[in-house]
């Protein structure tokens, strides 16, 4: 590849996996899938492991102009530290390392003001002005928050199974599907790093069954905590809202209906921000990190 002296790397990370693009000017050259990197949940020699052995070669044929990173669990210096180390290490380039939110405010709404929302393995949100966040709700991760994500739905649902509250025709249904009993959830939960991911895959059971009165009470009351414990903080009826997330665009119906409730204008809806990143950080935008 003939790189100009526009070309980087732009990466962004949920808990569930992150996803790379090397951007030639405003060009997706290459494109991964790789395993996530969230410093929450990786230490710093981890992070260089995952990067230096899963992305393809193409990523590393060169010195690009910079390195952009989006990533659950950056919300810290500290955490945006670990994360920065790997990079530098790794691409011996200039790296800027900002929170998910950061990415999904830049992703979804360029440079617009509007509310930027992330409901896939957690949740989050925030008013973003066009050109920074200036207000934004705290998440409170998977135990403490994270209303209207996967790991909030599949805690749930996996408590309503654990305790038989769930149909019983799903529950033995759930049992089937995912090969596993009580012994296999408690373990998947409780002796397992990556609980919130855990929870996330179980929850997408739901999706499969919303013809279930109690799945689809399930999601849309959840949906509905996300809006009243965090949507509502916001001056969201006089901005657009836009969404991004796995759990956004599974339910995207649901979403829909419950938005029309609340008097919300949704503006879009999308599975990742990278199409929206790249957009941001072409040579046709102005010449940011």
């Amino acid at each position: 590849m003939s790189a100009s002296q526009f070309a980087k790397v732009i990466a962004e990370s949920s808990s569930s996996g992150s996803e790379w693009s090397l951007v030639d000017g405003n060009t997706v050259v290459a494109h991964a899938m790789i395993s996530s990197i969230n410093p929450y949940f990786r230490t710093r020699r981890e992070i260089s492991h995952i990067i230096r052995l899963e992305l393809p070669r193409e990523f590393f044929k060169r010195r690009w102009d910079k390195v952009l990173f989006y990533g659950a669990g950056c919300s810290t210096p500290e955490r945006k530290k670990i994360v920065e180390s790997s990079l530098v290490a790794q691409f011996k380039t200039p790296v800027i390392v900002e929170s998910d939110l950061v990415g999904a405010a830049h992703g979804l709404l360029q440079h617009d003001a509007g509310l930027a929302c992330i409901l896939g393995t957690g949740s989050n949100s925030c008013f973003y002005d066009g050109e920074r966040i200036t207000k934004s709700v705290t998440s409170g991760g998977f135990i403490l928050g994270d209303e209207g994500s996967g790991s909030a739905m599949g805690r749930i649902f996996l408590s309503d199974v654990l305790k038989d509250l769930a149909p019983r025709e799903l529950i033995e249904e759930f049992y089937a599907v995912n090969k596993t009993n009580s012994a296999g959830i408690m373990d998947a939960v409780y002796n397992n790093p990556h609980a919130n991911h855990n929870l996330h895959n179980f929850s997408f059971f739901l999706a499969d069954h919303l013809d279930n009165e109690y799945a689809h009470n399930l999601v849309t009351n959840e949906i509905k905590r996300f809006f009243d414990r965090n949507l509502r903080q916001y001056n969201y009826k006089d901005y657009p809202v836009c969404f991004v997330g796995s759990v956004a665009t599974r339910y995207s119906e649901i979403l829909l209906q419950v938005a029309y409730a609340y008097n919300v204008n949704v503006k879009k809806i999308v599975s990742d921000s990278m199409p929206g990143l790249v957009a941001y950080h072409s040579v046709n935008f102005r010449t940011n990190q």
